[in-house]
């Protein structure tokens, strides 16, 4: 990494922000790959900059973007330390600032998450577990709880899916769909604004069982089928709200 900081005299020095790069590259390496672990403190701003040959300034503007991105975590008069990479927020809100309110916004979010959905609930299909199941399960019932009663009803319904992203074995599946919820929460509360009949409610439910019933099952395929399912039955009201180019 020393290599940084040398200069070509046919391409010029390199700019600050491509050292910063440099060093913000091998520190989320040594996170990822288990050498800097959740709690450690990092090395001193000094001491980085001697070992990849830059400034401390260099170094400081590749720390503050590893805490923006939620993997440190600076501390007022106290050492950096590593945080574990299990909260979704940097995620959620670089999705709240992409989609804004926009209707736009808002139809790409639904299209987005019509697309990553039924694959999510294939891997939790392939990766459930008992304990996984009677979670999803819990959620459901929630849901049925909450039947009419939109304000408890969202966060039902954003829990189910949530838990199938944690059931899908992927951590990176799983940060995305909690990443996502803020706007999926704001694409739900515009879905069931308008006056839905029993019937509807109760459509809705059946969708999101026969979803929990294929995961529990482990069929895969029955999974993804249901999922995509319940979105086709969606398909209409929700390129109402959000259409696209709209």
């Amino acid at each position: 990494m020393d290599g940084l900081a040398m200069t070509d005299d046919a391409f010029g020095p390199l700019a600050p922000v491509r050292l910063a790069d440099g060093v913000l590259a091998a520190l989320s390496q040594a996170i990822l790959d288990g050498r800097l672990k959740p709690g450690e403190s990092l090395p001193s701003e000094a001491t980085l900059a001697a070992r990849f040959g830059v400034s401390k300034q260099v170094v400081r503007e590749a720390v503050r973007q590893l805490a923006a991105l939620g993997a440190v975590q600076i501390g007022q008069g106290r050492a950096t330390r590593v945080v574990e990479m299990t909260d979704a927020q940097p995620l959620a809100r670089f999705w709240r600032f992409a989609v804004g309110s926009t209707r736009e916004g808002l139809a790409e979010a639904v299209e987005l998450r019509r697309i990553l959905e039924p694959q999510v609930a294939r891997l939790a299909a392939l990766h459930a577990t008992a304990d996984g199941v009677a979670r999803l399960r819990d959620a459901l019932k929630r849901m049925e709880a909450a039947l009419g009663d939109v304000p408890a009803w969202i966060p039902a319904d954003l829990d189910f899916h949530e838990q199938l992203g944690r059931m899908s074995g992927n951590r990176l599946v799983r940060l995305q769909v909690q990443g996502l919820r803020p706007v999926l929460e704001e694409v739900l509360r515009h879905f069931n604004s308008a006056q839905r009949s029993k019937a509807d409610w109760q459509r809705t439910l059946a969708r999101h069982r026969r979803v929990a019933d294929a995961v529990a099952a482990r069929d895969a395929d029955a999974a993804f089928a249901a999922m995509l399912e319940h979105f086709k039955a969606a398909d209409a009201r929700l390129t109402q709200l959000f259409p696209r180019g709209g």
